[in-house]
């Protein structure tokens, strides 16, 4: 796809755009910045891992081999039992190694602001018509936009920040945890077919926030939450390669508001409210929930 980069998150369109054309850009724009958090100067340009595969979602074919890879995180609950074999898409990202977020008082002291954003291009010595100036744009333009119909949104720009969010949602006094999925193994595989070993935990989610990462040149977090019944699963997957993953699913119990066109139904071959549709989390987003009292769950 070289550097015609779509407008914005890939995963964001698969998981929240209900039809939204403006959210389609291929996740992996992420690995443009890798910035330490002691110097915002520091930013890598390798997009050497963007493939073309992203440029377009075929996910009107019709057949899964005719399917963009990137487009297999979805299955329903009915497709959902240990033993079950199945591709799945997992981008690789290492949390150890991806931009942290920024303390609050650093990160309030940068405007983050799409009409500031040639004072921010200038300050990271970036170009205008560069590639990170085009993803720092898409970033900026979807943290502003209005959320879709039942969804509350935020974009993180702390720590802080997304435990005020995430406590606006889930309850000012209650205390949350985050979960995340975890590669056991390290491999370079990003598709194949996964079997699934051990049905971990279940968790009934009437309140819970997501929470995606953006690219930008420090660590941005884009967080929902939608008013729609919602299950997140912990399992233990095993690729057909022997790569072992503590995977974290959100099932979407309620489809019958999504617009006919989200790409899930699409790949799935279902119809809104015909069908929950479940989707696995790449390693370095994260799912908030009211804190478990059982213990023995791989929280962050």
């Amino acid at each position: 796809m070289g550097l015609n980069f779509m407008p914005c998150i890939l995963f964001l369109h698969l998981l929240c755009s209900y039809g939204a054309q403006s959210r389609e850009l291929a996740e992996t724009e992420n690995k443009l910045f890798e910035v330490p958090l002691e110097g915002v100067h520091k930013v890598s340009t390798n997009i050497q891992d963007i493939h073309h595969e992203h440029a377009h979602a075929h996910a009107h074919a019709h057949t899964m081999t005719d399917i963009d890879p990137s487009l297999m995180v979805f299955f329903t609950l009915k497709q959902f039992k240990v033993g079950k074999r199945m591709p799945i898409h997992f981008p690789k990202r290492d949390p150890a190694t991806s931009p942290k977020l920024w303390p609050k008082e650093q990160a309030d002291s940068l405007p983050f602001s799409l009409n500031r954003l040639p004072y921010l291009l200038k300050l990271f010595s970036f170009s205008p018509n560069s590639p990170q100036a085009r993803a720092m744009q898409s970033t900026l333009s979807e943290c502003e936009s209005k959320p879709i119909k039942g969804e509350v949104k935020f974009c993180a720009t702390s720590y802080e920040s997304m435990l005020d969010f995430t406590h606006t949602i889930i309850g000012l006094k209650t205390e949350v945890q985050s979960f995340a999925t975890f590669h056991q193994s390290k491999s370079s595989v990003t598709f194949q077919n996964y079997t699934i070993l051990e049905i971990v935990m279940a968790i009934p989610a009437p309140k819970m926030v997501a929470c995606h990462t953006m690219p930008y040149p420090y660590a941005i977090f884009y967080c929902h939450s939608q008013e729609s019944g919602n299950r997140v699963y912990k399992v233990l997957l095993d690729g057909d390669n022997g790569d072992k993953v503590e995977a974290m699913v959100v099932c979407h119990l309620d489809t019958s508001q999504w617009s006919p066109t989200h790409v899930s139904f699409q790949v799935l071959g279902v119809t809104p409210g015909s069908s929950s549709v479940c989707h696995f989390f790449p390693a370095d987003h994260l799912i908030w929930l009211p804190k478990l009292q059982a213990h023995g769950s791989s929280s962050m």
